[in-house]
């Protein structure tokens, strides 16, 4: 039964084709009966540094969220999210990683028990990411892949959400309108499955 979903943009060019992927996502989910959450993070101007003052105050689980506390709440919310995401350098864009340096914290995303992180947002039972790679899947490969492991791997861990997808489109700096065009549609179809 869908629920709610937080679908968290991050590609600043609104012409880009990582735009039409989260354009795509989120009329899907739609579709499908999500009620949806559209948080583009270029958009909305989320400010992806985190300060010293955040830094100091990390762990203060009664007041750590004060600077972000609209966008806690949004992920506290939401009972399954979506990151639409471009992979620049082998990474996360600096705002996503900003936000999941900033919004992802103790307390919120996780909670420490005897050191150890436990998950904290199993209130997400589902997530997925739809990103696009400039390289080819071995390139990523022989690079480690770190956004795909951080999302299936430390972005799961803090959710143990039942179902989880990446949709990964390699090699975009050689692909056709076609082979585009095609991955458009395994979105628009995996996002209805959602």
């Amino acid at each position: 039964m869908p629920g709610r979903v937080l679908v968290l943009g991050a590609h600043p060019c609104p012409e880009s084709f990582n735009t039409a992927l989260y354009n795509t996502v989120t009329q899907s989910l739609s579709q499908a009966g999500w009620e949806l959450d559209r948080c583009h993070l270029y958009e909305e101007g989320f400010d992806p540094v985190l300060s010293e003052a955040e830094r100091r105050g990390y762990h203060e689980t009664d007041s750590n969220t004060a600077p972000v506390q609209a966008y806690v709440d949004r992920l506290r919310a939401a009972d399954a999210m979506v990151m639409v995401f471009p992979v620049w350098n082998f990474g996360y864009p600096a705002i996503l990683k900003g936000f999941l340096d900033r919004v992802f914290l103790p307390g919120v995303s996780f909670r420490l028990e005897e050191g150890k992180v436990m998950p904290n947002l199993r209130n997400i039972r589902k997530l997925a990411a739809v990103t696009t790679y400039g390289g080819t899947r071995r390139r990523a490969l022989l690079a480690g892949d770190p956004p795909r492991h951080c999302v299936k791997r430390a972005v799961w861990h803090v959710c143990r959400p039942d179902k989880l997808k990446y949709l990964a489109l390699y090699d975009m700096n050689r692909a056709t309108d076609h082979k585009r065009g095609q991955f458009l549609q395994r979105v628009g179809r995996e996002m209805e499955a959602f």
